[in-house]
Protein backbone atom coordinates (compact mmCIF):
# COMPACT_ATOMS: atom_id res chain seq x y z
CA UNK A 1 0.00 0.00 0.00
CA UNK A 2 1.28 3.48 -0.60
CA UNK A 3 0.93 6.49 1.00
CA UNK A 4 0.35 9.88 -0.57
CA UNK A 5 -0.11 12.94 1.28
CA UNK A 6 -2.91 15.02 -0.16
CA UNK A 7 -3.62 17.68 2.68
CA UNK A 8 -1.25 18.24 5.91
CA UNK A 9 -4.79 16.59 7.31
CA UNK A 10 -5.70 14.35 4.89
CA UNK A 11 -3.67 11.48 3.16
CA UNK A 12 -4.81 8.34 0.55
CA UNK A 13 -4.22 5.05 0.71
CA UNK A 14 -3.33 3.54 -2.42
CA UNK A 15 -3.77 -0.43 -2.84
CA UNK A 16 -3.09 -2.43 -6.08
CA UNK A 17 -7.11 -1.91 -6.89
CA UNK A 18 -8.96 1.35 -4.92
CA UNK A 19 -8.28 3.88 -2.66
CA UNK A 20 -9.05 4.77 0.44
CA UNK A 21 -8.39 8.05 2.62
CA UNK A 22 -8.09 9.17 5.99
CA UNK A 23 -9.20 12.65 7.23
CA UNK A 24 -7.73 14.04 10.46
CA UNK A 25 -9.78 16.45 12.96
CA UNK A 26 -6.91 17.09 15.94
CA UNK A 27 -7.00 13.45 17.21
CA UNK A 28 -10.18 12.13 15.45
CA UNK A 29 -9.73 10.23 12.52
CA UNK A 30 -11.93 9.66 9.53
CA UNK A 31 -11.61 6.60 6.98
CA UNK A 32 -13.65 7.58 3.28
CA UNK A 33 -13.56 3.81 1.96
CA UNK A 34 -11.72 0.89 3.42
CA UNK A 35 -9.99 -0.89 0.76
CA UNK A 36 -10.64 -4.93 -0.19
CA UNK A 37 -11.31 -7.84 2.58
CA UNK A 38 -7.31 -8.02 2.82
CA UNK A 39 -6.41 -4.46 3.49
CA UNK A 40 -7.28 -3.97 7.16
CA UNK A 41 -3.94 -4.38 8.39
CA UNK A 42 -2.30 -2.23 6.06
CA UNK A 43 -4.97 0.79 6.78
CA UNK A 44 -3.72 0.21 10.45
CA UNK A 45 -0.18 0.30 9.78
CA UNK A 46 -0.68 3.20 7.33
CA UNK A 47 -2.33 4.85 10.63
CA UNK A 48 0.28 4.28 12.63
CA UNK A 49 3.40 5.13 10.32
CA UNK A 50 1.13 8.59 9.58
CA UNK A 51 1.78 8.75 14.19
CA UNK A 52 -1.67 8.13 14.45
CA UNK A 53 -3.77 5.57 16.52
CA UNK A 54 -5.95 3.52 14.51
CA UNK A 55 -8.23 3.61 17.87
CA UNK A 56 -8.80 7.14 16.85
CA UNK A 57 -10.76 6.35 14.25
CA UNK A 58 -14.16 7.51 14.69
CA UNK A 59 -16.18 6.59 11.35
CA UNK A 60 -15.89 4.62 7.66
CA UNK A 61 -18.19 6.59 4.96
CA UNK A 62 -18.23 4.11 2.09
CA UNK A 63 -19.38 6.19 -0.96
CA UNK A 64 -20.89 2.73 -2.62
CA UNK A 65 -21.61 -0.80 -2.63
CA UNK A 66 -18.47 -1.96 -4.59
CA UNK A 67 -15.78 -4.64 -2.90
CA UNK A 68 -12.75 -2.81 -3.58
CA UNK A 69 -14.03 -0.01 -1.23
CA UNK A 70 -15.94 -1.40 2.07
CA UNK A 71 -14.10 -5.08 2.07
CA UNK A 72 -12.11 -4.32 5.40
CA UNK A 73 -14.41 -1.58 6.57
CA UNK A 74 -16.10 -4.39 9.37
CA UNK A 75 -13.12 -5.49 10.06
CA UNK A 76 -11.24 -2.27 11.05
CA UNK A 77 -15.10 -0.87 12.74
CA UNK A 78 -14.63 -4.15 15.26
CA UNK A 79 -11.25 -3.57 15.94
CA UNK A 80 -11.45 -0.19 17.20
CA UNK A 81 -15.47 0.95 17.41
CA UNK A 82 -15.83 3.04 14.52
CA UNK A 83 -19.03 4.05 13.09
CA UNK A 84 -20.27 2.30 9.75
CA UNK A 85 -22.04 5.09 6.98
CA UNK A 86 -23.26 4.58 3.87
CA UNK A 87 -26.38 5.76 1.38
CA UNK A 88 -28.95 3.64 2.58
CA UNK A 89 -29.45 2.72 -1.11
CA UNK A 90 -26.53 0.51 -1.12
CA UNK A 91 -26.55 0.12 2.43
CA UNK A 92 -28.82 -3.50 1.85
CA UNK A 93 -25.77 -4.23 -0.70
CA UNK A 94 -23.44 -3.85 1.50
CA UNK A 95 -25.01 -5.53 4.10
CA UNK A 96 -25.24 -8.72 1.90
CA UNK A 97 -28.42 -8.54 2.35
CA UNK A 98 -29.14 -7.77 -2.10
CA UNK A 99 -26.91 -8.40 -5.38
CA UNK A 100 -25.14 -4.51 -6.95
CA UNK A 101 -26.56 -4.58 -10.19
CA UNK A 102 -24.78 -5.49 -13.06
CA UNK A 103 -23.03 -2.32 -14.78
CA UNK A 104 -23.56 -1.62 -18.74
CA UNK A 105 -19.83 -1.62 -19.98
CA UNK A 106 -18.59 0.36 -23.07
CA UNK A 107 -16.39 -2.28 -24.99
CA UNK A 108 -13.22 -0.89 -23.95
CA UNK A 109 -14.32 -1.15 -19.97
CA UNK A 110 -14.78 -5.15 -20.24
CA UNK A 111 -11.32 -6.22 -19.93
CA UNK A 112 -10.86 -3.28 -17.15
CA UNK A 113 -14.19 -5.07 -15.33
CA UNK A 114 -12.46 -8.79 -15.93
CA UNK A 115 -9.19 -7.18 -13.95
CA UNK A 116 -11.53 -5.93 -11.23
CA UNK A 117 -13.32 -8.88 -10.24
CA UNK A 118 -9.69 -10.73 -9.65
CA UNK A 119 -10.70 -8.15 -6.15
CA UNK A 120 -11.90 -10.35 -2.93
CA UNK A 121 -15.11 -10.59 -2.62
CA UNK A 122 -16.25 -8.39 0.37
CA UNK A 123 -18.39 -10.09 3.32
CA UNK A 124 -21.38 -8.53 4.48
CA UNK A 125 -20.89 -5.86 6.27
CA UNK A 126 -22.91 -3.78 8.80
CA UNK A 127 -23.89 -0.44 8.34
CA UNK A 128 -24.46 1.35 11.26
CA UNK A 129 -25.91 4.45 9.82
CA UNK A 130 -27.87 5.11 6.33
CA UNK A 131 -26.99 8.60 4.90
CA UNK A 132 -29.39 10.68 2.33
CA UNK A 133 -28.47 13.52 0.54
CA UNK A 134 -27.90 16.63 2.04
CA UNK A 135 -26.92 15.15 5.56
CA UNK A 136 -23.88 16.90 7.44
CA UNK A 137 -21.42 14.40 8.88
CA UNK A 138 -19.00 15.50 11.81
CA UNK A 139 -15.89 15.65 10.26
CA UNK A 140 -13.39 18.40 8.39
CA UNK A 141 -16.19 21.20 9.60
CA UNK A 142 -18.76 19.30 8.31
CA UNK A 143 -19.33 16.85 5.29
CA UNK A 144 -21.85 17.04 3.10
CA UNK A 145 -23.52 14.05 1.60
CA UNK A 146 -23.92 14.28 -2.16
CA UNK A 147 -25.75 11.45 -3.57
CA UNK A 148 -24.07 11.11 -6.77
CA UNK A 149 -26.40 8.07 -8.23
CA UNK A 150 -25.34 5.93 -11.05
CA UNK A 151 -22.30 4.19 -10.88
CA UNK A 152 -24.18 2.66 -8.22
CA UNK A 153 -27.93 3.69 -7.07
CA UNK A 154 -26.39 4.55 -3.09
CA UNK A 155 -23.20 6.15 -4.67
CA UNK A 156 -21.88 9.10 -2.79
CA UNK A 157 -19.38 11.99 -2.88
CA UNK A 158 -18.63 14.24 0.29
CA UNK A 159 -17.94 17.74 -0.02
CA UNK A 160 -15.97 19.59 2.69
CA UNK A 161 -16.91 23.41 2.08
CA UNK A 162 -14.55 24.79 5.15
CA UNK A 163 -11.41 23.11 3.32
CA UNK A 164 -13.14 23.02 -0.13
CA UNK A 165 -12.02 19.09 -0.63
CA UNK A 166 -14.42 16.90 -2.55
CA UNK A 167 -14.28 13.32 -2.65
CA UNK A 168 -16.03 11.97 -5.84
CA UNK A 169 -16.51 7.69 -5.39
CA UNK A 170 -16.24 6.24 -8.37
CA UNK A 171 -18.73 8.72 -9.76
CA UNK A 172 -15.71 10.60 -11.12
CA UNK A 173 -12.13 8.95 -11.74
CA UNK A 174 -8.28 10.67 -12.53
CA UNK A 175 -6.40 8.06 -14.06
CA UNK A 176 -4.60 10.08 -16.85
CA UNK A 177 -7.29 12.21 -16.94
CA UNK A 178 -10.26 13.90 -15.51
CA UNK A 179 -13.47 11.65 -16.77
CA UNK A 180 -16.69 9.98 -15.46
CA UNK A 181 -15.71 6.81 -13.45
CA UNK A 182 -16.39 3.52 -15.26
CA UNK A 183 -18.53 0.94 -14.75
CA UNK A 184 -21.53 2.78 -14.48
CA UNK A 185 -25.20 0.58 -13.78
CA UNK A 186 -26.74 3.74 -14.98
CA UNK A 187 -24.12 5.87 -17.48
CA UNK A 188 -26.92 9.09 -17.96
CA UNK A 189 -27.33 9.47 -14.63
CA UNK A 190 -23.67 9.19 -13.41
CA UNK A 191 -22.77 11.99 -15.84
CA UNK A 192 -25.87 13.72 -14.56
CA UNK A 193 -24.23 13.25 -10.84
CA UNK A 194 -20.93 13.96 -12.19
CA UNK A 195 -21.82 17.40 -13.33
CA UNK A 196 -23.56 17.79 -10.20
CA UNK A 197 -19.96 17.47 -8.35
CA UNK A 198 -18.48 19.94 -10.75
CA UNK A 199 -20.76 22.00 -10.01
CA UNK A 200 -19.40 22.78 -6.46
CA UNK A 201 -16.07 25.06 -5.18
CA UNK A 202 -13.54 22.23 -4.26
CA UNK A 203 -9.84 23.54 -4.59
CA UNK A 204 -9.09 19.50 -3.59
CA UNK A 205 -11.04 16.72 -5.57
CA UNK A 206 -10.18 13.27 -4.37
CA UNK A 207 -11.46 9.85 -6.33
CA UNK A 208 -12.16 6.50 -5.50
CA UNK A 209 -9.71 5.87 -8.66
CA UNK A 210 -6.55 7.82 -9.43
CA UNK A 211 -4.33 10.47 -8.14
CA UNK A 212 -6.23 13.84 -6.62
CA UNK A 213 -6.38 16.59 -8.42
CA UNK A 214 -5.30 19.71 -6.21
CA UNK A 215 -4.64 22.16 -9.52
CA UNK A 216 -7.45 24.09 -11.09
CA UNK A 217 -9.87 21.44 -9.91
CA UNK A 218 -13.00 23.78 -10.60
CA UNK A 219 -12.05 24.33 -13.59
CA UNK A 220 -10.80 21.25 -14.86
CA UNK A 221 -13.57 19.12 -13.16
CA UNK A 222 -16.33 21.67 -15.13
CA UNK A 223 -14.75 21.23 -18.36
CA UNK A 224 -14.39 17.64 -18.02
CA UNK A 225 -17.96 17.29 -16.88
CA UNK A 226 -19.34 18.84 -20.15
CA UNK A 227 -20.30 16.11 -22.44
CA UNK A 228 -21.26 18.59 -25.07
CA UNK A 229 -18.12 19.76 -25.87
CA UNK A 230 -16.43 16.17 -25.33
CA UNK A 231 -13.82 18.17 -23.54
CA UNK A 232 -11.32 15.58 -20.56
CA UNK A 233 -8.80 18.03 -19.78
CA UNK A 234 -5.73 16.22 -18.06
CA UNK A 235 -4.24 17.16 -15.14
CA UNK A 236 -0.19 16.24 -13.49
Amino acid sequence: MDIVEVLPQLHMFRFPIGQAYLWRDGTELTLIDAGDVNAASAVEDGVRGLGHDPARIARIVITHGHRDHFGAAQELADRHGAEILAHRLDAPVIRGEEEIGDPVLLDWERPLYEHGLTVPVAPPTRVDTEVSDGAVLPFGGGARVIHSPGHTPGSIGLHLPEHEVLFTGDCVAGVERVMLGVFNIDREQAMASFRRLAALESATVCFGHGGPLTKDAVAVMRASADRDSGLQIEHG
